[in-house]
């Protein structure tokens, strides 16, 4: 019923005013109740005495573009840095080697070898918090020593060149795992972004899954399409990773895993590294960022163009955008409990043995409360609250992940045992 000596314009105005109050109501109280969740004592004292591993941080492509970032000092932007690793208690983080996927051929496995080189000379420089690592027990011996384990995952297949020689050379130059699609399509394998053109993985492209076993790199599943992780799954002798990816029973989207994958890393062995990026958390922000896509685009347009090639800035910017449009009411917040729910969804969906953390820190956009890695503690926190036990908790922070790499490990030295002669 139209109310009496009110105008349309006076009742859009109106309506318009109350949906920006509304999203700065909801935005104040989540910090407040940021601000009043505090980490107690006995949550500090198990994250500290955990292993806590994070599978994948594209703070590489700031030691590679940001000229001013020193990984050495605290600094006032992105995600990770080792004053901050040391505050959050991060005691493994694997730097991931990505390459866009608009370079191609040599041009894109010459870049990957330049981010390898430019982690090895973070850990040169920094020989009292560093330590490259490539086995679990490294990891395990850098914790021993006080010092975080270094390791490197390469991001996207198409880096390789269609060469198992280039992949042996990552291999040896310390690569422990190949995520096999980015968001397009390599020559032989499919990509969850891209559309289907191999319907799966190729015949080359079960190679490189049987080479991955033999070399004991793991086969990271994040970012490739359903049918491509199925014939993973039938090709693998080795436990799998999805090394930042989320579940799509929360939200639905192709990046995230359906409650029938988690199952089936589940039944592998493998372990599923939660994603903190906001769309992959919560189906609220997914809808929105699609449904003002036309309206956003402008904006995100504008900053790549200004960022050019320097992938560091444009996934910078792409975090400080999303938080404007957050601010201005265009986005929904984002909570960081919402990595606990994923957390819990694949442990009662899959077991608590299956789950792990893939931050994505320096490559995608954070929920309120878990701005950079000195944050992670509140994650431990918030497992006690739920119920689960220390020793799952341990579990959930790195255990799982060491779990996998020691039986990769094992399965690569039974594949390189020569045949008996006859």
């Amino acid at each position: 019923m139209r109310r009496q000596g009110q105008s349309p314009a006076v009742r859009l105005g109106a309506w318009v005013s109350t949906c920006f109050l509304l999203a700065a109501v909801s935005v104040s109280a989540q910090k407040a109740g940021e601000a009043s969740f505090t980490v107690s004592p006995r949550a500090s004292e198990l994250h500290r005495r955990a292993i806590v591993i994070d599978t994948h941080d594209d703070t590489t492509q700031r030691l590679i573009y940001d000229k001013d970032f020193d990984l050495g000092r605290r600094n006032s932007t992105g995600h990770v840095d080792i004053p901050r690793m040391r505050e959050g208690g991060l005691d493994a983080i694997f730097f991931s080697i990505w390459v866009p996927v608009r370079y191609s051929g040599l041009e894109a496995t010459k870049r990957a070898l330049q981010q390898i080189d430019a982690v090895r000379e973070a850990v040169r420089r920094h020989p009292n918090d560093l330590l490259l690592a490539t086995t679990a027990r490294e990891i395990r011996r850098a914790h021993q020593q006080g010092r975080i384990a270094a390791l490197m995952g390469v991001e996207g297949g198409h880096t390789i060149n269609d060469d198992l020689g280039v992949l042996r050379q990552f291999t040896g130059l310390g690569v422990r795992y190949l995520t096999l699609t980015h968001t397009k399509n390599t020559s032989w394998a499919d990509s969850s972004g891209d559309k289907p053109a191999h319907n799966g993985l190729t015949d080359f492209g079960r190679s490189v899954v049987r080479e991955l076993n033999r070399l004991g790199v793991m086969v990271d599943v994040s970012h490739v399409s359903d049918k491509t992780f199925a014939d993973v799954l039938a090709v693998t002798e080795a436990p799998i990773i999805a090394s930042h990816s989320s579940c799509r029973a929360i939200s639905n989207h192709p990046r995230n895993l359906t409650d029938d994958m988690l199952r089936a890393v589940a039944k592998n062995g493998g372990v599923v590294m939660i994603n903190y990026h906001q769309e992959f958390l919560s189906q609220g922000m997914l809808d929105a960022g699609k449904a003002r896509e036309k309206e956003l685009k402008p904006q995100y347009d504008a900053m790549v163009k200004s960022c050019g090639d320097d992938d560091a800035c444009q996934t910078l910017g792409y975090d400080r955008l999303v938080h404007q449009f957050i601010a201005e009411g265009k986005l929904p917040p984002v909570s960081w409990e919402k990595i606990v729910d994923h957390i819990d969804h694949v442990a009662k969906v899959a077991g608590v043995n299956y789950v792990g953390l893939g931050s994505d820190f320096d490559g995608a956009s954070m929920p309120a409360g878990m701005e950079d890695a000195s944050k992670l503690p509140k994650i431990t926190e918030a497992l006690l609250r739920r119920g689960y036990t220390p020793a799952a908790i341990e579990r959930i922070l790195g255990g799982n992940l060491l779990r996998v790499m020691t039986e990769v490990e094992r399965t690569s030295r039974r594949l390189q045992v020569a045949p008996k002669q006859n």
